[in-house]
Formats: C-alpha cells, structure tokens, sequence
C-alpha cells in the first residue's frame, strides 16, 4: 500500500510542478496573464510550485525505505524521474496542441523502461 501512496503522492507532485514549470507558458495567451512582468509570473510559479513540495515530501518520506517504505533512495528517484516525463508528456499533448510524439521520444520512452527494469532488478 505504501508504494502505492507513494506514486499518487509523485504524481500529483509533478503535476503542480509541471503546471508551474510549464504553465505560465500556455496562460499567457489569457488576456490577463499576457501583461504581467516577469517577477509576477515567477512568483505565481512558485506559488503552485509550493503544492508540489506539499506532496513530494511525504512521497518520498512514506516510500522510502529507511522509514519503513518499499523503495531505495536509487528507486525512488527512477520513479520519480519516469513520473515526471510521463506527466509532462501528457501535459504537453493536452496543453499545447502543436507539440507532437516522434519516434525519438517512443525510443527514449523504450530506454526508460529498460532503466526502470535494470534499476528494480535485484
């Protein structure tokens, strides 16, 4: 169960991190958004960069397993890492339209797996 919270936990936190990462990119098309300055956009960044820690911390505090989680440091970054570039693959194929899935991308998608794989072998 707790390696299951632990990747909702990590799901969640790249979303708020994507969103803040990324985000700004797609608001400014908002009539609103387009005429703040750069300061105003970094601070709302951070603003929702600041949920992203409200999950990331306890995923990785539950999962780990010196605390009595199922995953090593090793592991949970792997996990993590996947999780990001899954959530911004997603993000980007809903957000921004004109993004488009190469080849490359399945291949390094392919890579990751076998990373994945190799990484969890014992």
């Amino acid at each position: 169960m707790k390696s299951l919270y632990t990747i909702v936990l990590l799901v969640l936190s790249n979303t708020f991190m994507t969103f803040a990462w990324y985000g700004h990119l797609k608001f400014k098309e908002m009539k609103w958004f387009e005429t703040l300055p750069l300061v105003a956009v970094v601070l709302i960044s951070w603003g929702i960069a600041l949920f992203e820690y409200f999950f990331q911390v306890p995923a990785n505090r539950i999962g780990y397993n010196q605390n009595g989680g199922p995953f090593t440091l090793v592991e949970l970054k792997v996990i993590q890492e996947v999780t990001t570039l899954v959530v911004f693959m997603a993000f980007t194929f809903l957000f921004f339209k004109n993004e488009t899935f190469r080849m490359n991308h399945f291949i390094g998608f392919v890579f990751l797996i076998l990373a994945v794989f190799f990484i969890f072998k014992k």
